[in-house]
Parts: structure tokens; sequence; C-alpha cells
């Protein structure tokens, strides 16, 4: 059983602004700072400002930036990842735009690394025919960032509430959104559940990653947005193309939580992928051998831990040099000496972990959800723009220009609720979706559960028999749980990881080919026919209902995803 809504105390505050944007990575940050001319605007977020994802982003923001490079090369590279399901003009607006997008973090402060010439330093990652990819920090892109966004709001006006889970939407009976329900933790600001009013609702709110044991996600990325989205009506996407990072450190057998990552581009600078015995193995799999699209290399990992019987393969950057371990991938050699690993001198570990969704709740190209006055942005949302499977780097472009493009779309539809809503400062014609009650609320304890079901069943590798197992099993724990779970931010965190996870499994047996980062045994093959088209979950009740729908090219600017 699905909740409908999340458990919880009447509101016992209301606040009110304009827009609430959800989420304080890139896409939430910039969302927040570009939206600040169209009127008054909160952002909310789960824990302290810099502690999502977008920190610990590794390897860079891909762009067309080199003289040598096009959009339309860029473009090429992004739906050939995309394994037949991008969304053309999706990927043009990325592609297009996003040179000036990355020029407009400079100017805002952010330092990225240069070359000898002064130009932007640019490197290579998987899936890339260029060198695209611009860092900071050596390997300390998503900090650098984020460092610069968060000094940009400090005098934006944007006003901030840290360490608030959102819980549910709110919704008049026109069935528009109006606000979010959240719960407050922290000193110096309101304590408990509360309510904020707002004309237009930003979901920013990251991965999901959490829904597994191993992953590169931080603690907070337990699908929030995608629980809420679904428990308020909206239509979510692909979600069965969950993306595994092929190089993530292996900390030994049965290692969970949040992994350290090995980024694409220690491969981008020459690093190859061996096993045991020192022999490469991508070599003569794909044309880009080690820098092949993601889902191809971490396919080829485990059909080769398959082969050998091993537990990990290895990731053999020793030719690099101590020069260049030091200067460009600082983060990583200090993560990897901390765990007894030295790269200069050994190969490293490395296995596949849950590394980024794909999918999400679905957009047009301006960031409207199928939910008039809910928007969605970065790796929560599915632009269109990565199909079946992201191409490296590509992550923190698209929460850079479609956050730019909610703004532009709210400086419209923010005039247009003026003139057609009345005031908000009554919010008792506004309640949660799905009404007062709570059915299926999960004990904290069955987080555990969640992601042993589904990294045994629904991870790199799939079958027919082990996601039907996964689907009783989560359909089960429900059940298990009880009644009469106490509200609190735990269990709520663990009944999303639910959702999330019933959704992916649902939409996973549905597809039956392997395509880009879904991966089925008992379909090997990639079946255009049949396949090429997405799968669009929505929550009916307390069901999940996940039908077909044949691909487009493109959508038209402005149709509601």
């Amino acid at each position: 059983m699905i909740p409908s809504v999340l458990a919880a105390p009447a509101p016992g505050w209301t606040t009110e602004t304009d827009v609430v944007v959800i989420g304080s990575g890139i896409a939430g940050l910039v969302t927040a700072l570009r939206c600040r001319p169209h009127g008054r605007v909160l952002l909310v977020t789960k824990a302290l400002l810099d502690a999502g994802s977008t920190r610990w982003a590794q390897g860079g923001i891909a762009a067309a930036l080199a003289p040598d490079d096009s959009p339309g090369e860029h473009l090429a590279d992004t739906l050939t990842a995309g394994v037949g399901l991008c969304d053309e003009d999706a990927v043009r607006a990325l592609v297009t735009e996003g040179p000036g997008a990355v020029r407009g973090l400079i100017d805002l402060g952010a330092a990225f690394d240069r070359a000898s010439g002064g130009g932007i330093a640019l490197t290579r990652e998987g899936g890339h025919h260029r060198r695209r990819i611009a860092h900071a920090g050596g390997d300390a892109t998503g900090a650098e960032i984020s460092r610069a966004l968060l000094a940009a709001l400090k005098d934006s006006g944007v006003e901030v509430i840290e360490h608030a889970l959102v819980l549910d939407l709110l919704r008049d009976a026109a069935g528009r959104a109006t606000g979010i329900t959240l719960h407050v933790m922290g000193e110096g600001q309101p304590g408990g559940v509360g309510a904020v009013r707002a004309r237009a609702v930003v979901l920013a709110t990251g991965g999901l990653g959490q829904v597994f044991s191993a992953t590169t996600n931080p603690e907070v990325s337990t699908g929030d947005g995608v629980a809420l989205a679904l428990r308020a009506g909206a239509a979510v996407t692909d979600l069965e193309f969950v993306q595994f990072h092929p190089t993530v450190l292996w900390l030994g057998e049965g290692a969970t939580g949040q992994q350290p990552l090995i980024s694409e581009a220690v491969r981008g600078e020459g690093a190859h992928l061996v096993d045991h015995t020192g022999a490469r193995f991508m070599s003569g799999r794909h044309e880009l051998a080690e820098l092949a699209p993601r889902d191809v290399v971490a396919k080829g990992i485990m059909n080769r831990m398959r082969e050998t019987g091993a537990s990990h393969m290895l990731l053999d950057g020793r030719h690099l040099g101590a020069t260049m371990w030091e200067n460009r991938f600082p983060t990583i050699l200090a993560a990897c000496r901390h765990h007894g690993i030295d790269p200069v001198t050994e190969p490293i570990p490395i296995v596949p972990a849950a590394h980024y969704a794909s999918g999400g709740v679905r957009t047009d190209l301006y960031g409207r959800t199928s939910v008039p006055g809910l928007y969605a942005c970065g790796e929560v949302a599915c632009t269109g723009v990565h199909g079946a499977n992201r191409l490296a780097s590509n992550s923190l472009l698209e929460g850079l220009v479609f956050a730019g493009r909610i703004a532009t779309a709210l400086s419209a539809d923010l005039t247009a609720l003026v003139s057609d809503e009345p005031s908000m400062g009554d919010s008792s014609d506004a309640s949660p979706v799905g009404g007062a009650r709570a059915d299926g609320l999960l004990a904290p304890s069955t987080r555990g559960d969640v992601q042993r079901i589904m990294t045994s069943s629904v991870g790199v590798l799939r079958g027919a028999e082990g996601l039907a197992a996964a689907a009783r099993e989560l359909a089960d724990l429900p059940i298990r749980s009880g009644a009469d779970v106490r509200p609190g931010v735990e269990a709520w965190e663990a009944t999303n990881l639910h959702t999330v996870a019933s959704a992916i499994v649902a939409a996973a047996q549905r597809r039956e080919e392997t395509r880009g980062s879904h991966w089925r045994e008992d379909f090997p093959e990639r079946a255009d026919a049949m396949w090429r088209g997405h799968l669009v979950t929505r929550l009916d009740g307390n069901t999940l209902t996940t039908t077909y729908e044949p691909w487009r090219q493109s959508r038209r600017e402005g149709d509601r995803g």
C-alpha cells in the first residue's frame, strides 16, 4: 500500500511567499536567485544549505566551450548516451544555452581551473568525443559551484529555512499547487510541522540514491520530491533508468551508505580499467573503451566480475604520476588514502554503485509538471535530456540551464496568478493531497529492508524473477510495519523510499528489454519496435499505475509533461 499523504499533526504555523523552492543544490539555488526579481522567494532545504549532492560532484560541468567543439557535437554525444529516448528539443536547449550559463557562473564568482594559456581547462569523460568538461579545484567542481552560489545568495533577499523536510503539496479545490507542508528541525526557526503558502512550488530535491544500500548520494537523497509528486498526482517518467556509476571505491563486502566516488575524469586523463591479472577488459567492448557511456562501462565491469568470480575490478592510474594525482585529483587521492589505498602506487579497487536517476517528475521545457503551479528542476525532474542514460557531467548543466528556464516561465506565470487568485492569507482553502489519512506510513526500521530488497534484485542486473520477488516484498512491508507508526523524520523518509522503490520496480518489470542503464538479463537486447517509449507512473489512490507512451522526437515548448 502506498500512502496518499504523510501523517502529520495539523500545521502549527503558516508563512507565505510567492515562490517556494525546495532544495539547495545547483538547481534550487539558481532557481531561487533567478526567480528573486519576480517576487518573494523562500528556499527550504532538508539539512544545511551545502549538504546536497552538488557539493559532491567531482568531474565537472559539460559545455561546448572549446574552439574545436560545438553545441551540435555535444547534442550528438548526449543523444547517443540516451539510447534513443532523449527529447531532442530538451537536449538542444541544454547544449545551446549551456556555454552561456557556465559563463554566467563564472561572472557570479565560480573559479574554474585554468589552462596554461589562461582559458578554462577542459577534460574528457565517458561518452564525450571532445574535451568539454570544465572543472574546479581539480576534482572539487561541485563544491566550488556551491560556494559561489551560496555567496550570491547572501545578499539576494532570498529567505532560507534549513533543516526542513518537505512532507506534502497543498492544493486548492481546482487542483493547483498552493504551497507545501513541512517539518522544521532547528533552533531559531519556526519549529515542528507547518505550512508554506505560495503561488508556485519548485521541486529541486535531488536524487533517490538512498533507495539502494550502496550509493554515491548523501544521506539526504531519499527521493522526497518524487514521492511528494506521486502523492500529488503528478506524472513521473522513466524511473527504471537508474544510473550506476562504474567506478566507486570498493570498501569490502557489505559496505553500505554513501560510497567514495572515483570520478570519470580519472579515466578521462588516462587511467585504465583492469582485472586482477592486470589485463584491460574494456578494449574491444566499445570504440571508446574506458570512456564509453556509463551504462556500457558498468556492464563491462559486472561482466568481467562474473567471468572471473572477483568481487571487484581495478582502476589503474599509477602511470598518471604523483603530480597529476596531487594537483588534478586531490579530493579523490585523500579519500583513497583515508581508506588505505594509494593510487600513486597501487590500483584502486572499484565497483559500480547507484549514482543518478535519469527519470523523475515529468516536466515540459520550462519545468512545469502535470500539476498546475508545481515545477521541478535538477535530478528530481525528467526534462527529457537524459533518456535512458545520462551523459557524464550533463547533470550540473541541466540543473543550471533548466533553473533559468523555470525563472523565465515564472516571470509570466506569476503575473497571471496575481490577477487570477485570491489572497494567500487564509490557508483554510488548501489541504495536503489525499486528505487526512496516512495509510501505509512505514516504521523507520524498514529503510534498511527497502535498501536490501532493491540492492538484491533491482540493481545493475535485473530479471523477471528478482523483480517479482522485490515487488512482493515491498508490498508486504507496510503490513509488517504495522498500523500505528509514529510520524517523524525517519518514518517519513522510510515511507518516501518505499514509495519510490515501488515505482522503480513497477517500471523495471514493465520494460522487457535492455536499454541504457536498465539491464534485463532475461531480455538482453534492445527492442525499439516494442519499447522505444516512456513509462509514465502515477499514484491513483494507494495504487501505482504505469503506462507506456511511444517515444516522440520532441515536445512542443509549453506543452505540459
